[in-house]
């Protein structure tokens, strides 16, 4: 389970991407690269890290699901993700 803080600061770096987004846009298509620099740096969505919406996991994300790779197990054992069968694990 992640802790709070980093939950809430990933949904604070979310909002900022956010507010952001036409900005940088705007500032890359002119080419105006000293001005992008001066953006606050959590506006770009390279900083965003991809975490399990279940438990808040950073590591072992499966992007196609959503979830890291424990509760994606957890989830396949129980039948709750369809056309999944366990295998050897």
């Amino acid at each position: 389970m992640a802790k709070e803080s980093m939950k809430a600061r990933e949904v604070k770096r979310a909002r900022m991407v956010a507010k952001y987004a036409e900005k940088r846009k705007a500032l890359k298509e002119a080419g105006d690269w000293e001005a992008l620099q001066k953006l606050p740096k959590n506006s770009s969505p390279v900083r965003m890290h991809n975490r399990c919406k279940l438990t808040g996991r950073p590591k072992g994300y499966m992007r196609q699901f959503g979830v890291s790779r424990v509760m994606f197990r957890e989830m396949a054992n129980k039948g709750l993700i369809p056309g999944v069968r366990k295998a050897s694990w």
